[in-house]
């Protein structure tokens, strides 16, 4: 691996927020080498660090969200808060925040004030529902965003209960949109100098996803109902029970669907007029499936990993996360890394997804301490 710095080394990050829009966005940019400065109140900080399970009175949660940065206490509220905050300004290029919108501006440290100290400022404003509209005001929570997007009417089985996407899908994409529109914001300001606001919202981050259901509302004025584990568009793709649990299956081209069928002994399907294209294959997806599972239920799910896998069909296991944060391939690539932490010790760590020939992420610490930075950084400002 190169010795190279990572891609935004030299670049100040503040972050403001709590949670996970502005920390996991933060985390993103100082993965890639950005000085993220974690700007907290000095009663109590991020809620995450104190959100079960606690290491040591430390938030499991917040060591690993919270890595590569540097953190400082200071209340916003004060005037002297305000003055910390003002010079570090002068001194930064990004500043990513998930307040209510408006607060900000409440505290007088909004984007327009905040530009006459620091014309080049790029400065991202993560919400609920954006910046302004109808909803602006209201409070905007993942799993609100997931609701409203509509993800949570497409998740799930067709006449079950609403469930909503296991992880904080809303927030998380929000942050990676943050971080992404930020570096895209750096590049332009490279060519005219000037920073930028920038407004992203869970709510839209959400709908963003929804390529199939758009491309199926548009196109014909259907309502995308859920359907479980299948592919909005393809079929067979979906989980199939095993004798001992399940596995995922996706036969979507000629050749796989061909390779399934042989693989299974279900060469008749091949024959079969409701299954001779993917279009019929899809509209008839249901009796398939059930034509599918009828072979492998005689199985164990080890079994059809190794068969299919044989003949080339896609198809993996379903893993639960003691499975997955021990899972081989992961592990030799390397994925998983231990961060020091100044109280805890060693703290194993998530990788990023971003691997570069030349400029690697950073695989730096653990979250800091609160306010663990303060002293330092108001040296640095040449504040008593």
């Amino acid at each position: 691996m190169s010795d190279s710095p990572a891609p935004l080394t030299g670049i100040r990050v503040l972050e403001v927020g709590n949670y996970m829009a502005a920390p996991f966005c933060g985390m993103q940019l100082a993965d890639l080498g950005a000085e993220v400065i974690k700007v907290e109140n000095p009663d109590g900080g991020d809620q995450v660090r104190m959100s079960a399970p606690l290491i040591d009175g430390e938030g499991s949660a917040f060591m690993r969200l919270n890595r590569n940065k540097r953190s400082i206490a200071i209340d916003l509220k004060t005037d002297r808060g305000k003055e910390i905050f003002r010079k570090l300004v002068a001194t930064a290029d990004v500043v990513v925040e998930n307040l209510r919108p408006g607060t900000m501006a409440d505290l007088e440290l909004d984007y327009e004030k905040l530009r006459v100290i620091n014309p080049g400022l790029v400065y991202v404003a993560a919400s609920g529902w954006g910046q302004d509209g109808p909803l602006r005001d209201q409070p905007g929570m993942d799993i609100m965003a997931q609701a409203r997007s509509g993800l949570m009417s497409i998740t799930g089985t067709q006449g079950g209960d609403p469930i909503k996407v296991g992880v904080p899908v809303c927030d998380l994409v929000c942050a990676l949109y943050g971080a992404l529109a930020a570096v895209s914001a750096l590049h332009a300001r490279t060519a005219t100098g000037a920073g930028q606001y920038i407004d992203v919202s869970l709510v839209e981050a959400g709908v963003s996803l929804a390529i199939w259901e758009a491309g199926i509302f548009f196109a014909t004025g259907e309502i995308p109902k859920p359907s479980g584990s299948a592919h909005q568009s393809a079929a067979p793709c979906q989980a199939f029970r095993a004798a001992d649990g399940w596995l995922t299956i996706g036969a979507t081209t000629k050749f796989n669907w061909e390779a399934l069928c042989r693989a299974l002994r279900l060469e008749e399907l091949l024959k079969d007029e409701r299954y001779t294209d993917a279009s019929l294959r899809h509209r008839n997806r249901e009796t398939l499936a059930a034509t599918i599972e009828s072979v492998t239920v005689t199985a164990p799910a080890a079994h059809w990993l190794r068969v299919l896998g044989e003949a080339g069909v896609p198809c993996a296991p379903i893993q639960n996360f003691g499975q997955v944060f021990s899972d081989p391939h992961l592990l030799a690539r390397e994925y998983f890394w231990d961060a020091p932490h100044t109280k805890v010790g060693s703290v194993r760590q998530l990788g990023s997804p971003m691997r570069f020939s030349k400029t690697p992420v950073r695989r730096d610490k653990a979250a800091p301490l609160l306010g663990e930075d303060t002293a330092d950084l108001l040296a640095e400002l040449g504040i008593a």
